[in-house]
């Protein structure tokens, strides 16, 4: 029994880890016909509708007060960072970005210490400073539009990931008595009007899926992408999160890139030396941050 109870969280990661990973070649795909806007959109009222049955049963259990925050995670770890990706998408390849996404842990020790004072521990410094080096080596590497050799839409992903750090310690931290199936599946429901609106309101969406050759075939990908990456996945990390820490559940990005990377060479995508090395630097330095002194 002790033996289940331990690898259950690993199974959970192993799990998070290959859907997370997927989902940037399903953006890539997404965006062949679609725009940014209108894949991050059609995301999220796609997840609406499809975590709606579940919303409805545990909408009794989520306290008056609790709303908002779940309204705020919701915006945080979803809404906000879907429309950062998408963007960032369109001028670098997938890989890049799902290596990018291993930005997650360090912003998670960042602001954990900003809003929760969590203790800032030696090794940690060290971690955040290889970490970045990382990063501004990713971002001159070929790859994509560049702004005088650096990629500037690289900065939309560090942010996403800033909003990603900010989410998992705001649900550790500040919502609690709630279940998994209730977080995600109540915070995910009450952003699907804010999708509709967006898709519906401010984009050309249904006339793109009339006149634009592959628009039903980047669609289906999008709703493959709001199925798995956002609905499911959404379930598995508030489960994980709440049976673990806030940095054990950003472990799954150690083993993401793997099927990022895996998923964009098969796609034709190009890695040079300098996407390794920003990797192994940006991995290096999240296992700085998570080591305990």
């Amino acid at each position: 029994m002790e033996n289940k109870i331990n690898t259950f969280p690993l199974f959970l990661l192993t799990v998070l880890t290959l859907i997370w990973g997927t989902s940037f070649i399903l953006m890539k795909k997404g965006l062949v016909a679609l725009t940014p806007v209108e894949v991050a959109a059609l995301r999220i009222t796609v997840a609406g509708i499809l975590v709606l049955p579940i919303a409805l049963v545990k909408f009794k259990e989520v306290q008056s007060h609790q709303f908002w925050k779940l309204l705020v995670s919701g915006l945080l770890g979803v809404f906000i960072p879907a429309f950062l990706f998408t963007t960032a998408q369109k001028h670098i390849d997938s890989s890049v970005a799902g290596i990018l996404n291993t930005l997650s842990p360090l912003w998670t020790l960042i602001m954990g210490v900003i809003f929760y004072k969590q203790l800032f521990r030696g090794p940690a410094i060290l971690g955040l400073l290889v970490g970045l080096g990382g990063t501004v080596l990713l971002m001159i590497s070929r790859s994509g539009a560049s702004v005088t050799g650096f990629n500037a839409f690289g900065l939309l992903i560090v942010a996403a990931c800033a909003f990603y750090g900010l989410n998992l310690n705001f649900v550790k931290y500040n919502i609690t008595g709630l279940g998994s199936l209730a977080i995600t599946s109540v915070s995910i429901a009450m952003l699907g009007p804010l999708g509709a609106l967006v898709l519906f309101g401010f984009t050309d969406f249904t006339d793109h899926l009339q006149t634009v050759p592959g628009a039903m075939t980047s669609a289906g990908y999008v709703a493959l992408l709001a199925l798995m990456s956002t609905a499911i996945a959404g379930l598995v990390f508030n489960k994980l999160v709440r049976i673990t820490t806030p940095l054990y559940t950003s472990m799954v990005t150690y083993l993401m890139p793997l099927v990022s990377v895996g998923w964009g060479v098969l796609d034709g995508e190009k890695l040079y030396a300098t996407h390794f090395m920003g990797m192994a630097a940006i991995l290096a330095g999240v296992y700085l941050v998570n080591r305990k002194s």
